[in-house]
């Protein structure tokens, strides 16, 4: 299969990225409500659906303006506006969808902790997502620098790249399995959604410097930037969880 892999099915022309974006969401949304229906869910429904707004308008928002300060643009016309709505990262919908649920309960008054149930599926679909991703090759800005590395491919362009979707494909699979095991310890409310955040922010902070970025501030990129905050707002987590290993 040559990459970027671009189906033709009936004389159409297929973006299979977006094709699988889609999916990734339709997919990601209907495990979360399988796992709702086979959970006791502190949260009543109303209220649950008010945090899925909010994470919704959040995660919108936060993937545009990050996405944006990865590939800033000088907005010349309405063109160039526009386009800045199909600029986006998932690092920004994350961190946006976590501010956007954190806004929503204050405003509804909610007090319990309401990640843990989006977890599995947040993983899954940026699983799916990522497959997308992987098959566009140099279509999509999740390509790799230039290497000599043995796991180095031709992601279209012919020279050899590090295929860094095809990394983060591998290390959710293997922090999905891992999630799990810590799910069966019974661990506090909201915390296996604290340790996604940490993990997966924290694996892209370094994935980064092997991407072939163009903007920088203080060295790093801004989805570098995005992740030391994130990381910074789960400190006290982190902190614990070294105190508790020292244990």
């Amino acid at each position: 299969m040559k990459i970027p892999f671009e189906p033709v099915w009936f004389g159409y022309e297929i973006n299979i990225h977006l094709v699988l974006e889609y999916l990734a969401f339709f997919i990601g949304y209907r495990y979360y409500a399988f796992l709702r229906k086979r959970t006791a869910d502190r949260i009543i429904t109303i209220n649950r659906l008010s945090i899925i707004l909010g994470a919704a308008i959040g995660a919108f928002l936060g993937s545009r303006i990050v996405g944006f300060l990865e590939h800033p643009v000088i907005i010349s016309d309405s063109k160039s506006f526009l386009g800045l709505f199909n600029t986006k990262t998932i690092m920004g919908g994350l961190f946006g969808g976590l501010l956007g649920v954190e806004t929503a309960k204050k405003i509804i008054g909610e007090k319990e902790s309401s990640g843990d149930l989006f977890t599995f599926p947040i993983i899954l679909g940026i699983f799916i997502g990522r497959i997308g991703c992987f098959l566009s090759g140099t279509n999509e800005f999740t390509y790799g620098k230039a290497t000599s590395f043995f796991l180095g491919m031709n992601l279209g362009d012919g020279i050899k790249r590090h295929p860094i979707a095809l990394y983060e494909l591998v290390f959710l699979g293997l922090l999905f399995v891992l999630l799990k095991k810590l799910k069966s310890k019974n661990l506090p409310n909201g915390l296996l959604f604290q340790y996604f955040m940490i993990a997966y922010f924290t694996f892209r902070f370094f994935i980064e410097f092997i991407k072939p970025n163009h903007f920088f501030v203080a060295g790093i990129s801004s989805i570098q930037i995005l992740c030391l905050i994130c990381l910074l707002y789960y400190h006290q987590t982190i902190l614990n969880l070294f105190v508790k290993n020292a244990s």
